[in-house]
């Protein structure tokens, strides 16, 4: 190998060294990602000092926004703290439509709340009124969704045209 190349490559590697003798020490940092776990012993240290007690038997907890649908959970942990009027409620929400949990809140519906069900229920009205009057209306609009009568042989016609070409 031709010396000069050598001792570029040489030069090139000193440069480029990392650790061996006369460099400096360093730690290596491992950044742990909060998990879950650790989400939770810091939620439960925030309510702890705000004197939180758990409330048992919950079995469903409805929150009711403002755009009419319904953030919905089932059997949710409720703490509660009532001195500082603070409630904690943890679980999976989903949000629903006020319809779909009509029968089982309605004892749960403020002024708010029946204001939207009762619009809801009159746009729901409308709706149906509007499917039932078209089907009462005539069987003229029945007979128009309605295959027409074949009147003439197409397939004739089709090979005359055959013919022709």
């Amino acid at each position: 190998m031709d010396p000069a190349k050598l001792a570029k490559l040489q030069a090139q590697a000193a440069a480029n060294r990392i650790g061996g003798k006369g460099t400096v020490r360093r730690k290596i940092v491992r950044k742990t990602k909060p998990s879950a776990a650790q989400d939770d012993k810091k939620l439960q240290g925030a309510l702890k000092k705000l004197n939180v007690q758990p409330i048992p038997g919950v079995e469903e907890v409805n929150m009711f926004r403002e755009d009419g649908n319904v953030l919905h959970f089932t059997a949710p942990k409720v703490h509660a703290a009532v001195s500082a009027n603070t409630f904690a409620v943890y679980g999976t929400g989903h949000v629903k439509e006020l319809t779909e949990l009509v029968p089982g809140i309605l004892n749960q519906l403020g002024p708010d709340s029946l204001a939207s069900l009762r619009k809801l229920a009159e746009s729901y009205q409308a709706i149906q009124q509007g499917q039932q009057r078209p089907a009462a209306s005539g069987a003229a609009e029945e007979d128009d969704d309605d295959v027409p009568d074949l009147v003439e042989n197409f397939d004739v016609e089709a090979d005359g045209k055959a013919a022709l070409d």
